[in-house]
């Protein structure tokens, strides 16, 4: 008896596994090359880029280089630190990030705060005024003239705080405030004598780091990418984000893409040196992913589909 159930064993193993591969659908081969195609279309331009930018200037003018360097040197690089103004601008992007991303979760938190509790009277009304500037704007001259009654143009406070509010983000951290923080928290908080402010500081925020990780990552990755208000609103060159000039490099017009490459000129060559800037203001803020990776999956996800 025994010597048969013995033989059986491994064949229910077999069936098993049989029937595990018999559930691996052909939808899901179609999904996964989709999937991998569409992560190479970001992967590979990344790294061609990334070879140009130590490759020699013979390999890069006689199009040698495609996903490997040719010629490994760091020439376009050392003309980067040698031209000073790509250095500054990289620290003045840095600042005006972090100061764009620091007020912007400021006038978040206390939006969304109040707006997730059920007790607040007028909550809808207050949710739609918030939400009705996403849909629509006074459009480009009517802002232009507010700044410059404001005295904003020409200053770094014109990157940092039109911008500052975003109604989008406001309405993922109200859903994930309102879906995972229960009532009886507040209850028990207000029992123990907590006013608003010590409930915020208390009992939110401990609770909200995915979230706070995740919105911060959209605030600050939004301000580094954005060059188009620099353009629009500052012509003085020390107030010029890393992108703004990165823009005009790569389009090659404007005094800065020239100024910049004849600074460079005797050390490399203007394409190399391109893929090098374009290296030069990616790197750092892909650098912020890997230390928000654990809060951002778990604040996208939960921020997004509940509520």
């Amino acid at each position: 008896m025994s010597t048969i159930q013995t033989a059986k064993a491994p064949q229910k193993k077999k069936e098993s596994i049989w029937r595990g591969v018999n559930r691996v659908r052909i939808s899901d081969f179609v999904i996964a090359f989709v999937i991998l195609i569409l992560s190479l279309t970001c992967i590979l331009p990344f790294i061609h880029v990334a070879a140009k930018s130590i490759s020699s200037n013979t390999a890069v003018m006689s199009k040698q280089v495609y996903l490997w360097p040719k010629g490994i040197n760091f020439d376009a690089y050392a003309a980067i630190f040698r031209d000073g103004q790509l250095t500054y601008s990289m620290g003045y992007t840095v600042v005006v990030t972090v100061l764009f991303t620091l007020i912007g979760m400021v006038i978040t938190v206390f939006a969304a705060f109040p707006l997730s509790m059920k007790g607040l009277k007028g909550r809808s009304f207050f949710a739609l005024l918030l939400m009705f500037t996403m849909y629509f704007s006074a459009g480009l001259i009517p802002e232009y003239l507010l700044y410059k009654d404001l005295h904003l143009i020409n200053t770094m406070w014109v990157l940092v705080l039109p911008l500052a509010f975003s109604p989008y983000n406001m309405l993922i951290m109200k859903s994930f405030l309102a879906s995972t923080i229960p009532d009886s928290l507040y209850e028990a908080a207000y029992l123990d004598g907590a006013n608003h402010f010590q409930i915020l500081g208390r009992v939110v925020l401990p609770l909200s780091k995915p979230i706070i990780a995740t919105l911060s990552l959209f605030y600050a990755v939004g301000r580094w990418n954005a060059y188009a208000d620099a353009k629009y609103y500052i012509t003085t060159k020390a107030l010029q984000p890393l992108q703004y000039l990165l823009s005009n490099m790569v389009l090659n017009s404007g005094n800065d893409a020239v100024s910049l490459s004849e600074a460079a000129a005797a050390a490399t060559t203007p394409e190399v040196l391109q893929a090098a800037t374009i290296m030069f203001a990616t790197l750092p803020i892909i650098m912020v992913y890997p230390f928000a990776q654990k809060y951002f999956v778990k604040g996208a996800m939960i921020g997004a589909v509940k509520g």
